[in-house]
């Protein structure tokens, strides 16, 4: 029986065991085998989309829950305008300029 099942196609957060290490994986849960679940990403890298996918065998796993999606972190995470800084500012249109030049 599958542990997991509920989770399957949802975005999750995972601790997992690999030797003497503990790792964390984000990523949506796009299979459980009974043994093992799998998870996958997409992100983008030099204009392509690319897939990354791991499985994580049951006993690795020490913690598992659900994740927010990506768009509601970075808006979390992202600044108001009236708490950044006037130098963040500086070095944004300095890039737009520079990437503009190129």
């Amino acid at each position: 029986m599958a542990r997991y099942a509920a989770l399957v196609g949802k975005r999750i957060q995972v601790q997992y065991r690999a030797g003497d290490i503990y790792l964390p994986a984000t990523g949506r849960l796009v299979a459980d085998s009974g043994k093992s679940i799998f998870l996958e990403e997409h992100f983008e890298s030099r204009g392509r989309v690319q897939s990354f996918r791991w499985e994580i065998p049951y006993p690795c796993i020490v913690e598992i829950g659900e994740a927010p999606l990506p768009q509601e972190a970075a808006r979390v995470a992202d600044p108001t305008p009236e708490h950044r800084s006037p130098l963040a500012d500086a070095d944004l249109l300095a890039l737009k300029k520079r990437s503009q030049e190129t």
